[in-house]
């Protein structure tokens, strides 16, 4: 295993794993030299018991690896939850391995020798999805942390107006007079921090309480 004590915290990190060691060090090397933060690994159970940091990644994995197949690690990656863009490498690789690979969610099949280019492409676009991906994840973690403070009412709230129905409407829904909705609505509003009603049901449908349905049979389960 490679490491860099000098690289600074939360900077992006390329894993390698292969147990060829002249081919784990040319990539190493190759990604260094633009700068990359990597951690070479020469086996999956390496790479599976390091201490992954809460940063962009990606994995380069060979697919054939003594006494376990890349893919295989793939699907332990998979299994266990743990989101990790993977470019498989491999001078044995076919179309129907690279099919398998790609339907599990790899993001590239390299076929040794690959071009240094082609490599660094990758690498780009493998860290730039999981950086998307971590920025999304970490907004839908926001909101439900704030969803979760709001009361069981304003919830109810909050599900109809994301279905679409005007204050007067989800009034004669719940029983209750329309002031009162608009009173919940705006707490509601305040603790998901939307200033505007667009806002508000973009929220409520990233959250997934925008079926009119739903809302309905909450609010008759309440009243009953």
């Amino acid at each position: 295993m490679s490491t860099d004590a000098e690289d600074p915290a939360g900077q992006s990190i390329v894993y390698v794993v292969d147990d060829d060691e002249s081919m784990r060090t040319a990539v190493d090397m190759l990604l260094r030299s633009v700068g990359l933060r990597v951690e070479a690994f020469a086996s999956a159970a390496e790479f599976l018991a390091f201490d992954k940091p809460d940063v962009p990644s990606c994995l380069i994995l060979d697919v054939r690896l003594k006494g376990q197949s890349g893919l295989a690690v793939q699907e332990q990656i998979a299994a266990a939850d743990l989101h990790l863009p993977v470019i498989f490498m491999t001078a044995y690789g076919d179309i129907a391995m690279s099919v398998k690979a790609m339907k599990a969610g790899a993001m590239d099949f390299l076929a040794k020798p690959f071009r240094e280019q082609d490599m660094l492409d990758a690498v780009t676009a493998a860290l730039a999805r999981d950086e998307q991906w971590r920025s999304e994840h970490r907004s839908l973690a926001d909101l439900r942390r704030r969803y979760a403070t709001l009361s069981a009412r304003e919830r109810e709230v909050m599900a109809f107006v994301a279905s679409g129905l005007m204050n007067k409407q989800i009034a004669a829904e719940l029983n209750l007079s329309e002031i009162t909705v608009k009173i919940h609505r705006g707490q509601a509003m305040k603790k998901m921090e939307s200033r505007s009603l667009a806002d508000f049901v973009r929220k409520a449908e990233a959250l997934g309480i925008n079926q009119p349905g739903e809302a309905a049979a909450v609010a008759k389960v309440r009243n009953s």
